[in-house]
């Protein structure tokens, strides 16, 4: 296939999906028909940008062959997020009731499409309620992007350990993708998704919020995107049935949603608990969380109950990367609050909503550190390391090791930027753990919000998240030289 018509192929894909996100820009205009309010033209004027983009894109290249190269996956992830970001950011920018400039919207826009849940508003309370729920549709369908991307792109591509996952599992996990065709794959996982929600936002409501609360909520939990209604998150209703709720909906979310589906395909759970990855994930997972709650009793922080029910929430909301925050968390006891920024860039499975490294990847790491003491034990031996009975192949430790210096050089380089920005080192280290590990909670001077940025700072952190949330290789794959020598 020659250069244009490659490109022809990569703009016609990304063009029908820009067409189809553009009619997501229906669903908050039908909210503000329900409640009464008459600013419609901001979601107008971006459904109308957006779908004649995408119509006009799409149609015109429409021609040729559409097969694309594993390479061309790269350039679809990239223009996928971009594209989507900038969409996101028009509705949030045109509408009047919000005032944000261009920064401040653009910010927004790009931390509740790539789920990190950081937010430049104040006094969420009050807002409209077709930008609540607007906030918590980005976190919804940002949500199902970074699953379809993890799960049937990104496996196929062969980063940063990706295609591991699928060596444990039975059946068609075995193949490329979750099923033959790509079209299939996505729409599995987007039933699967949405039933999840709907048994969130159900729970939610069970256990005391209002229908549009528990709507917004369901999806900002199930995406792990923290984008809440109200300015105190989870922590306005002072339930602990909310919290729990909460807690337990981020763990689903942050295992592997092709598990789901083998279990469906299965009919047994025996895929779930079996699986290496999960178990590695709950252990410290468990781990994290007992050590959370003894810490908040044993500093007279809350009593026993409180330390329990406020303990696992925030523990798992923090780790898991869902950012949905509740018992006035930025004033924990300082280590309570960096153990849990550094669990932020554990983060849950692999094929999951959630952010930071990923469980997988730590497991292999794990096992590597191990087999190399073994190895200098017993210089002669031969270890193999094994996931699951199968034996992990060199060129796959090569690639965890070295998305896992990526990720920590960049965050320190992120957080030396704010630090030459006048900064504190707190501050710093919260906000960057917090954008690119798509957490979306600060620490410092962020704790509150991210309002109080500078805009210099705000675009840093834009670069984070997108970086987080594309696992930085497709970025640096797009810019490289080579990658543009055909």
């Amino acid at each position: 296939m020659g250069n244009s018509s490659r490109f022809s192929t990569i703009l016609h894909l990304c063009s029908f999906l820009v067409l189809l996100y553009s009619l997501s820009m229906l669903v908050p205009i039908l909210i503000s028909f329900i409640y009464g309010e008459n600013e419609l033209h901001a979601f107008l004027i971006t459904f109308v940008v957006a779908f004649s983009i995408g119509f006009i894109g799409w149609k015109a290249t429409d021609s040729g062959d559409k097969n694309l190269r594993t390479r061309d996956g790269f350039m679809v992830a990239v223009i996928f997020w971009v594209s989507f970001s900038i969409i996101s950011t028009l509705p949030l920018y045109l509408d009047r009731r919000l005032g944000l400039s261009m920064t401040d919207a653009l910010f927004e826009g790009i931390s509740g499409i790539t789920t990190t849940g950081a937010s430049v508003l104040s006094h969420i309370d009050t807002l409209p309620k077709s930008i609540l729920y607007y906030r918590a549709q980005l976190n919804f369908l940002g949500g199902l992007g970074i699953i379809v991307l993890a799960v049937a792109v990104m496996p196929f591509l062969g980063i940063g350990g990706a295609k591991l996952y699928q060596s444990e599992m039975p059946g068609p996990m075995k193949e490329e993708k979750l099923t033959p065709r790509l079209a299939d794959t996505a729409r599995n996982l987007w039933v699967i998704y949405t039933a999840m929600a709907v048994l969130c936002g159900l729970s939610y409501y069970a256990a005391g919020m209002n229908w549009f609360d528990a709507l917004c909520h369901s999806l900002s939990t199930v995406s792990l995107g923290g984008f809440s209604t109200h300015d105190d998150s989870l922590g306005y209703y002072h339930s602990a049935p909310i919290e729990i709720v909460g807690g337990v909906f981020s763990i689903l979310a942050a295992l592997n949603f092709s598990l789901y589906y083998i279990v469906i395909l299965n009919r047994s759970f025996k895929p779930i608990f079996k699986n290496s990855e999960v178990r590695f994930f709950i252990f410290v997972l468990f781990i994290i969380v007992s050590i959370v709650c003894l810490e908040l009793y044993r500093t007279g922080t809350f009593d026993a109950k409180d330390s329990l029910v406020h303990g696992f929430f925030q523990a798992v909301s923090i780790m898991t990367d869902n950012g949905l925050g509740a018992g006035n968390f930025p004033h924990w006891p300082a280590q309570v609050v960096l153990l849990l920024m550094g669990a932020s860039f554990f983060g849950g499975c692999v094929g999951s909503t959630c952010g930071g490294i990923k469980a997988m990847r730590f497991l292999l790491l794990y096992r590597q550190g191990s087999r190399e003491i073994d190895q200098l034990i017993h210089p002669n031996a031969v270890y193999q390391i094994k996931v699951g009975g199968d034996s992990v192949s060199d060129r796959v430790i090569q690639s965890v090791w070295g998305l896992f210096f990526l990720f920590i050089f960049f965050s320190c380089a992120f957080i030396w930027g704010l630090v030459a920005m006048g900064y504190d080192l707190p501050t710093a280290f919260g906000t960057v753990a917090a954008c690119i590990n798509n957490m979306g909670f600060g620490y410092g001077e962020t704790a509150s919000g991210f309002g109080g940025l500078t805009d210099p700072a705000k675009w840093l952190m834009c670069v984070a998240m997108i970086f987080g949330r594309l696992e930085i290789f497709p970025v640096l794959i797009v810019l490289s030289r080579t990658y543009w020598r055909f």
